[in-house]
């Protein structure tokens, strides 16, 4: 999986804070418009955290190991020393959070209610996976990220194994830099539940599985429950939850403000679209002096779900079509619903299709990139939609996008 690294880094203890590339002697001017200013309280310019901001790093990586050794001792706390020089990972010569917090020294925080979305974003559809859910976690500005990053869960467990707490998992984190309240300390995830009947696993015998949070059962069935997502999915404002990370430097955003952004999400591949969407066209972060948005460039969606009841963030997605229509394009590929004129099933490369030449024309562009999250298919998905059109320039797609790919605009995260 190959994609951009933005070029600095946002951390929220008390805001945020950017980090110099390492040696810098002190503050840094910025010297070309950027994605990223300085958060709402903070009077330093947009490029000038230097030294402090890796102060603020360190800072970070010791509450960390304070954290590690108030919870546990011996051989944890040598590891949560390690958690010190996993604090940060250089990037493209700019540094990042990363790995602050460890499976065996995680972080402990609280579910918070969103202020804005119920926990259930979707409608039952008939399939007994058909919930998505929306959760908040307070972090208390301790566990900073990045727009594409993602952090682990720890669930309590047993997992498939009978392990007890079950290994971690890992989410693409769903909320901008920031959280959805622009405090720099909350953190949340797009998360479906896993419910699997009369498969090839169980651990839910007929008669023994009880209602979810959203009421759903299955007594009647062998029922396999996803350990971490139930766990998550049904938790409750109050919860503490572990959590481990952030990590992830495949899904950044690139720092220009002109680039343009060809998103491509299935189900709750979503999450990296919604955090960029947020910087990009809601939070203050990411406004303009002028009262626009520094993004000066395209963003466009595509989105596949099986059912509209699964649609995820549609109304953000409504409202950023309505304020920024120059700037924010979305189209949805409903699998179970719509039909292309050929009559064929509306997935994303058949909806993508319909503009392939306007969009085989963006991807020329040096400052357009392509960032994918879901399912495996998509990237054969961009080869059956665009493999005749670069024919047809005498150009072999598989190699366009591995050039696309070495240029660091390519940018996949699927399972």
């Amino acid at each position: 999986m190959a994609q951009t690294v933005v070029g600095a880094a946002l951390l929220g203890a008390a805001g945020t804070a950017f980090l110099a590339s390492p040696g810098s002697p002190g503050p840094v001017s910025q010297t070309a418009p950027s994605l990223r200013g300085t958060a709402p309280g903070n009077p330093g310019s947009a490029g000038s955290a230097g030294v402090a901001g890796t102060a603020a790093l360190a800072s970070l990586a010791g509450v960390a190991m304070a954290a590690a050794a108030g919870r546990r001792s011996g051989a944890t706390s040598c590891n949560a020393a390690a958690v010190k020089k996993k604090g940060a990972k250089v990037v493209h010569g700019k540094e990042i959070p990363w790995n602050l917090f460890s499976p065996k020294a995680p972080y402990q925080g609280k579910v918070v209610e969103n202020d804005f979305h119920p926990q259930t974003l979707t409608e039952p559809t008939g399939d007994a996976n058909w919930e998505t859910t929306h959760v908040t976690f307070d972090h208390g500005g301790k566990v900073p990220y990045i727009e594409g990053q993602s952090i682990g869960v720890i669930a309590p467990g047993p997992d498939k194994k009978g392990e007890q707490p079950a290994k971690i998992r890992l989410y693409s984190i769903a909320s901008s830099a920031v959280g959805d309240d622009q405090t720099s300390k909350t953190v949340s995830l797009c998360v479906k539940r896993v419910v699997e009947l009369d498969g090839k696993f169980s651990n839910r015998a007929k008669g023994e599985d009880k209602p979810d949070k959203a009421g759903t059962a299955f007594p009647d069935n062998e029922v396999y429950r996803g350990v971490c997502s139930n766990h998550i999915c049904d938790m409750t404002p109050g919860d503490e939850v572990l959590i481990t990370g952030p990590t992830g430097a495949e899904m950044l955003l690139p720092e220009d403000p002109e680039a343009n952004i060809i998103m491509l999400a299935t189900g709750t591949g979503i999450a990296p679209m919604r955090s960029y969407l947020r910087l990009l066209f809601h939070d203050k972060a990411g406004a303009a002096a002028d009262g626009g948005r520094k993004f000066k460039g395209i963003a466009w969606l595509f989105m596949g779900v099986p059912y509209s009841k699964s649609l995820l963030y549609d109304d953000e997605h409504q409202t950023y079509k309505k304020e920024y229509p120059d700037q924010f394009r979305y189209d949805y590929a409903v699998s179970r619903e719509d039909k292309n004129a050929a009559g064929q099933k509306m997935y994303i490369q058949t909806k993508m299709a319909e503009y392939a030449e306007e969009l085989w024309e963006m991807m020329q562009d040096e400052k357009t990139h392509v960032y994918m999250c879901g399912l495996k298919g998509m990237e054969s998905g961009m080869a059956e939609c665009f493999g005749p059109i670069a024919e047809k320039n005498g150009i072999v797609w598989t190699e366009f996008a591995k050039a696309m790919k070495k240029a660091d605009r390519y940018h996949v995260e699927v399972y």
